[in-house]
């Protein structure tokens, strides 16, 4: 019982961000609404908004004294202490998720698991269908006029319900797996050092150091600035540290996957697969929710992630359209979303967090 009450406020987040998300589906389970119709989209664009709801349900009831400016910051809806660095990462969201789109789709096609159709636009005028006749351009130009589109305005227009979900995963979720204490209930009275003590309090351990430079963690989850200045004893809180933000990391991918299974229990995103479509999602919420909170992290704002997963709803159906038409891709193999995608979003996170380490918790 004392687990639970020290984690009241993640049950509570869960109970809203899935509860909220499954009523909102219901019409799906229902019949009502198919996959691949502008209901579902409806559908899929509101689920979007329920772990924000989740974050304001721990603000209201949990963290009823913290000032909302205190509590936007903390869950990083400014653009951090470092603007400059967020700018970067916004430019790096912006025009590298398509460059990591592209690259999957590039590399599944060397692999053999995909046949692109560059000249015929084969699968791109099947799914126009009918409509193509009634398009005064040429496909291949249309293709070129969308794809600029999904890269840079469709981000943007989906930046909305990107925050709904980047707010509550990245924004309050990761930090608080980490023991961020800006967004972690005060312990009890009567209980503060037991509660310290489970909950890894990351304050405790840089008070312990001696340095805020002993947060910082890199891809080996070593502590990147310990070394020759306070001997093991720093070392050691590095790597507890560094293992906290790979499980973090993990645990809030899990969970992020798992939210998505009122969809992809029907099939989406992987439609062949039918209710496995839910297992093989969570993998790549994983390997991509470690990106998203590399940017989170480095960043200390929520605005470089919310980008990035606009970015990837926009461009990674337009990239599997360049298919070919009489060998459709499968989104379980080929693509960003496949197993090619995994183990390139898997060295990507992995270089970015040895060449831009993060600090163990957003402060």
């Amino acid at each position: 019982m004392t687990v639970v009450r020290r984690n009241a406020d993640v049950c509570l987040f869960l109970l809203v961000a899935f509860g909220a998300s499954w009523l909102i589906a219901l019409p799906v389970w229902l019949g009502a609404v198919r996959l691949a119709t502008p209901a579902f989209a409806l559908v899929g664009g509101l689920m979007m908004l329920t772990p924000s709801l989740g974050v304001l349900a721990v603000w209201a009831l949990r963290r009823r004294g913290t000032p909302l400016k205190e509590w936007a910051r903390a869950t990083g809806l400014t653009l951090g202490p470092d603007r400059g660095r967020t700018a970067a990462l916004l430019a790096t969201a912006l025009l590298g998720v398509p460059l990591l789109v592209a690259v999957a789709l590039l590399i599944s096609a060397a692999a053999g698991v995909v046949s692109l159709d560059f000249a015929g636009l084969s699968l791109f005028r099947a799914q126009l269908g009918a409509v193509l006749g009634q398009v005064p351009m040429d496909p291949r130009i249309l293709y070129v006029v969308q794809a600029v589109q999904a890269v840079l305005i469709a981000p943007f227009l989906n930046a909305i319900p990107a925050l709904g979900e980047e707010w509550g995963w990245r924004g309050w979720l990761l930090p608080r797996l980490l023991g961020d204490p800006a967004v972690t209930p005060p312990p009890a009275a009567g209980h503060e050092n037991a509660e310290v003590a489970h909950a890894g309090n990351v304050n405790a351990e840089v008070a312990h150091a001696g340095t805020s430079d002993a947060e910082v963690v890199g891809a080996g989850g070593v502590n990147a600035g310990g070394a020759g200045t306070g001997g093991g004893n720093i070392g050691a809180a590095g790597e507890r540290r560094g293992r906290r933000v790979w499980l973090a990391l993990a645990l809030s991918g899990v969970i992020w996957g798992l939210w998505h299974a009122p969809l992809t229990l029907k099939g989406y995103n992987y439609p062949a697969l039918g209710a496995w479509a839910a297992v093989l999602f969570v993998g790549f919420c994983v390997v991509f929710g470690a990106l998203l909170g590399w940017m989170r992290l480095r960043s200390r704002s929520v605005w470089p992630a919310v980008i990035a997963h606009g970015s990837l709803n926009a461009v990674t159906g337009l990239a599997l359209l360049l298919g070919d038409a009489d060998a459709p891709p499968n989104p379980a193999l080929a693509g960003v979303t496949g197993a090619v995608g995994w183990a390139l979003l898997a060295v990507v996170v992995f270089v970015a967090f040895r060449l831009r380490p993060v600090v163990s918790a957003p402060r």
